[in-house]
């Protein structure tokens, strides 16, 4: 059954100089979900092109995009189908014709036969199409939106391009970044363990970013979260040196005290960290999440665009007053 995971890792997709292109992984993952609820059902076009365009304005890259496109040319991998009410094959990547011709989609049949037979294929292809194609922070609610559940089954090494992830990024950059969230200044633990503190990514290890201090930073969940979903980023170096300011995106919409101080309000705010002699996210990977995960444009800098507070300090004692003054008490 490994000939089926080794297909899922070698989808083509239109891929230079690490754009990302996930239109046909997420409908493959999407294809997996129905199969897993209705083994036997189609896709008519029509009906799931709503469905599509949601997974590509979420999960897809910021530019516009159709579901046209993946559609048709899954077909080229050997793990789809497309029939008309005119016969076998697709009619193209037009809207008007998938629409005209009831242009229906599901998986191939051989690949349908060996999810029968062995049940826990579907959840290792799911795994590859996650891995190798979105981050960590994002395979959970993934999974929920196309109607899959997140399956802990090992991948064979063949499928995961033969690369294998730093452990110790994670100490390093937290490390790097003195246990504190680059972007607000959380610096939660119990006892020594830190506790919602992660190593974020800024180029995706799914495209080839790679695992490395230079190419992290030390996030709280939540803004992790964002960050990865394009809600976040990072500017360009005012100085040359590193001093990165944190972008809010344009398309972001929070109406609420705390979406406005933990969001909105970061707009031009300095990154915190990392710590002298640390390496700060390098220009090269900053670029790549501005081009292919940030969405829209930057907000304008917040007013109130302060460093975040750093950990607390105790203020100094006032000085002695001198001899033979005389002093008040207010």
């Amino acid at each position: 059954m490994d000939e089926w995971v080794e297909r899922t890792a070698g989808l083509r997709q239109w891929a230079r100089g690490g754009v990302r292109a996930p239109h046909k992984p997420l409908l493959f993952l999407y294809a997996l979900g129905r199969f897993r609820h209705d083994a036997d059902g189609e896709l008519l076009y029509s009906a799931v092109e709503g469905d599509l365009r949601r997974l590509l304005a979420e999960y897809g890259p910021g530019n516009p995009t159709t579901p046209a496109y993946p559609f048709h040319h899954l077909v080229s991998d050997g793990v789809w189908e497309v029939r008309t009410d005119r016969g076998p094959g697709s009619p193209g990547t037009k809207l008007g014709q998938l629409r005209e011709t009831r242009a229906a989609g599901r998986l191939a049949p051989d690949l349908r036969a060996a999810l029968r037979r062995d049940p826990s294929l579907l959840g290792r292809m799911a795994r590859v199409l996650l891995d190798l194609n979105f981050p960590p922070s994002l395979h959970a609610e993934l999974c929920e939106a196309v109607g899959l559940e997140p399956d802990g089954t090992e991948v064979p090494p063949a499928a995961t391009k033969r690369r294998q992830r730093n452990r110790r990024m994670r100490e390093a950059v937290l490390t790097a970044y003195e246990y504190r969230c680059a972007f607000c200044g959380y610096d939660g633990s119990i006892g020594l363990v830190p506790v919602g503190l992660e190593a974020a990514h800024v180029r995706w290890w799914a495209f080839d970013g790679p695992d490395v201090v230079e190419n992290g930073l030390c996030l709280c969940s939540l803004h992790h979260k964002l960050f990865d979903k394009g809600v976040l980023g990072l500017g360009a170096a005012e100085d040359g040196a590193g001093a990165h300011r944190i972008i809010v995106s344009q398309s972001f919409v929070g109406h609420s005290a705390t979406a406005r101080d933990q969001v909105v309000a970061l707009a031009g705010r300095p990154v915190i960290g990392p710590q002298s002699g640390a390496r700060p996210v390098a220009p090269a990977h900053r670029s790549w999440h501005t081009g292919q995960v940030f969405r829209g444009g930057p907000r304008p800098a917040s007013p109130s665009a302060a460093p975040a507070p750093g950990p607390a300090t105790v203020p100094a004692p006032a000085p002695a007053p001198a001899p033979g003054a005389r002093t008040t008490t207010r």
